[in-house]
């Protein structure tokens, strides 16, 4: 077991958590981030391009903007730690978290902590889709696209997320069907008017996935999904060789459950023009405070602010003693993995 001790130690790598490291370093805190399952967050695995993050004149890539943020803050000071946190105990300074696999461990403590695990993908909760999750059902159409090409793919949703993964599949697949619980989107109108001038793309308005449907022997893949008009209650089922799920994230926010304060859909809850969080020396920022906006932009944004009152933090309340490190074995019980997006 390894021990590492900082200053701020900021949990996620993206806009928000890469945004926050730039901050803290330059404002020479020499703070450690740690990046979890998915360094760089939502824009390495949804967003083939960014065409509105202010700097860059031409649709710069998800990935790319994401290194070249890392890239900035390990530039101006920032150690970047590849590692998973999953246990988080803040009930004292210094803060202690536990990363980690198997039988090889870290313990970080830090004097601030900012929290900016980002958000997971969430699913309609149908135990058919659980089934055929891997197996034609997929909430990554960057990822999974390239699978369907030629082939038909249904896409659910009808926010900024449904949309994109729409646009992006009708490069690849012969046919997307869009199937939509609503009367219209609620994406961007520019992603909305691209979207319905494609001609492989069709929508099916008012309707959700009732059931997805495959066969199991001698393996299991999506063959269609049972689609329900949400206003008379028919169903019919609709061919398909995979299923696309787009209806939105969830904060990542269950290692800090009933250590922080949250609304009931798991946001952290923080101050009017802050990123204080219940526990003083503890900031959040990004997806896990923002249920309306989530932005990239938004989201760097917040990540400055955190930095900024992190230090301001620091200033005003002296390290506390570090408690002597155990000898041997983890020291925290099971708790979910942070996301780090």
């Amino acid at each position: 077991m390894s021990a590492r001790h900082t200053r701020v130690l900021i949990l996620g790598a993206g806009p928000a958590g890469s945004t926050a490291a730039i901050y803290a370093a330059r404002a020479n805190l020499k703070p450690l981030l740690v990046t979890g399952r998915r360094a760089g967050g939502q824009l390495t695995t949804t967003t083939p391009y960014v065409e509105n993050f202010p700097g860059f004149a031409e649709p710069v890539e998800g990935p790319v903007l994401m290194e070249q943020m890392r890239r900035q803050a390990e530039n101006v000071g920032t150690k970047v730690m590849y590692d998973i946190i999953t246990f988080v105990d803040i009930s004292m300074r210094p803060f202690r978290l536990q990363g980690g696999f198997g039988n090889t461990y870290t313990t970080y403590t830090a004097d601030a902590l900012i929290v900016a695990t980002g958000s997971e993908a969430r699913w309609l909760g149908l135990p058919s889709e659980k089934t055929f999750k891997g197996f034609g059902v997929s909430a990554n159409a960057i990822f999974d696209g390239i699978f369907y090409r030629n082939k038909e793919v249904v896409v659910v949703g009808g926010g900024d997320s449904a949309v994109q993964a729409a646009l992006d599949l009708s490069h690849l697949a012969s046919k997307v069907t869009v199937v939509h619980r609503r009367d219209r989107f609620r994406a961007e109108s520019i992603l909305k008017d691209r979207l319905l001038s494609k001609p492989n793309v069709d929508v099916i308005w008012n309707h959700a996935i009732d059931e997805v449907i495959g066969e199991h022997e001698p393996n299991k893949w999506v063959t269609g999904v049972r689609i329900r008009d949400v206003n008379t209650g028919d169903v019919r089922e609709l061919p398909t060789h995979g299923l696309f799920v787009a209806i939105g994230h969830d904060p990542a926010t269950a290692l800090f459950r009933d250590q922080l304060d949250m609304d009931r859909a798991g946001y952290i809850k923080v101050g009017s023009w802050s990123t204080k969080t219940s526990v003083p020396g503890v900031l959040a920022a990004g997806d896990v405070i923002d249920p309306m906006f989530r932005q990239a932009i938004t989201a760097a944004a917040m990540g400055s602010i955190a930095a900024l009152q992190a230090e301001k933090f620091l200033i005003e309340h002296p390290p506390a003693p570090i408690a002597p490190a155990r000898s041997a074995g983890p020291w925290w019980p099971v708790r979910p993995l942070h996301g780090g997006g």
